[in-house]
């Protein structure tokens, strides 16, 4: 690829992207300028091998100076008040550094959660402190039931993925004035090292069965009844744990009567929105990476971006990545176009990264699947999401159900 259609690939971003406002495009340069100092490759292998599996200077700057703890909190509670877009934004940045920090389980999972359901007290206590990132939160769901239980790939009112009284999950039971846990959650991000755990969790038996959210907190070197063991993960950058609880002390979120359920799904279909914008950010740079790789690589006394059949290539990875990208930007848009476009830009943008990883791998003459080579990483990103938050097509399948396209629209 030569000089002008590198040039013409970069001004075509322009072009089909939204524009920001002064406000976001401070945001974006501001972070970008961050993570550039601070998340590099090296500098990232270095935070994940921290018992925090991140960098805790770093997560102090994003939140503190830059507030993007907080940034779609309310100001009651010392946050921003910005809106999806501006979040979203932050979560493009942080993707296209894989930059590992508490973001996505704290402000996109765990804190949307705390201002729906929690009382005045709660709301009070906690949200100031997530605001300020001195406190980081972790969403615990039995199994490996995240995607369903936030709604994305099933009715999370049609299954028992919490427990269903039966053994496995993780049980609640009312006790001396409080509530104790037992069970086991497994792919819990951030799990190893949150402060707060919000944990989903069956009780009621079979007459009042119900699902409801616990507050589990771990600041303390050693909480009883709670063992947290951190994973290998194919993905070093979104560190997961299994949590075990053996009758641990909890407080209920909130009160009853409350729609937890409902409550996990709407947080669901925003947070798609933010992992998508995570992942449209990682395709970006993937796909930059590539272009500046093929435009630099000589073979047969020409640039390997000069052929014709890699030009193709390239431009059929660029329009999937912004077809992403403005998929994303109009599901965060307020008022949305609908309530399932989150999880449908949230399919898309998986499969632009999965696509421009793979290609990225293939065009840098394989190398990529070195260790010592960022493209890998990419990659593995793209495996990892998709394990979490998908597969592709149960997405799909369950945008379709919902908006009744094959048939009657879902609960």
């Amino acid at each position: 690829m030569d000089a002008a259609d590198s040039a013409a690939l970069a001004a075509g971003t322009a072009s089909l992207a939204a524009p920001l406002t002064d406000e976001q495009e401070e945001i974006r340069r501001t972070l970008r300028d961050l993570l550039a100092e601070r998340a590099g490759p090296h500098e990232n292998r270095a935070a994940t091998a921290t018992p925090q599996g991140y960098d805790p200077e770093l997560w102090a700057r994003m939140s503190g100076t830059l507030g993007l703890a907080g940034l779609a909190l309310p100001e009651e509670y010392g946050g921003v008040g910005c809106g999806p877009a501006e979040l979203a934004l932050a979560c493009e940045e942080t993707g296209r550094a894989l930059a590992p920090s508490p973001l996505l389980a704290t402000s996109v999972l765990a804190a949307p959660l705390l201002t729906a359901l929690g009382t005045p007290a709660q709301r009070a206590e906690l949200l100031p402190r997530l605001a300020d990132g001195g406190l980081t939160c972790a969403l615990a769901v039995p199994g490996n039931a995240l995607a369903l239980a936030l709604g994305l790939t099933g009715d999370n009112t049609a299954d028992d993925w919490s427990g269903g009284g039966r053994a496995g999950g993780v049980q609640a039971r009312a006790a001396d004035g409080g509530w104790r846990l037992y069970g086991e959650a497994a792919q819990v991000v951030d799990g190893h090292s949150a402060g707060l755990l919000l944990v989903a969790a069956h009780t009621g038996g079979f007459a009042r069965s119900r699902t409801l959210l616990f507050l589990v907190r771990a600041e303390a070197e050693a909480t009883p009844g709670l063992v947290r063991t951190r994973q290998p993960t194919l993905d070093l950058t979104r560190t997961q744990a299994t949590v075990q609880f053996r009758d641990a002390g909890a407080e209920l979120l909130g009160e009853e009567p409350a729609d937890v359920l409902g409550a996990l799904a709407t947080t669901g279909r925003a947070a798609a929105v933010m992992i998508a914008a995570e992942a449209v950010g990682a395709a970006r740079e993937a796909l930059d990476r590539t272009v500046a790789h093929v435009g630099s690589r000589e073979q047969f006394g020409r640039p390997v971006g000069s052929f014709q059949a890699v030009k193709h290539r390239l431009a059929d990875l660029y329009v999937q990545v912004e077809a992403a990208r403005s998929l994303t930007y109009c599901a965060a848009r307020e008022p949305g176009p609908g309530p399932e476009s989150g999880p449908l830009a949230l399919a898309h943008a998986l499969e632009a990264l999965r696509a421009t990883a793979g290609e990225s791998i293939q065009l840098h003459g394989g190398i990529g699947f070195t260790w010592e080579h960022e493209a890998h990483l990419y990659f593995k990103r793209a495996a990892s999401d998709e394990l979490l938050f998908g597969p592709v097509r149960r997405l799909r399948a369950r945008a379709a159900e919902r908006t009744g396209l094959f048939g009657e629209v879902a609960a």
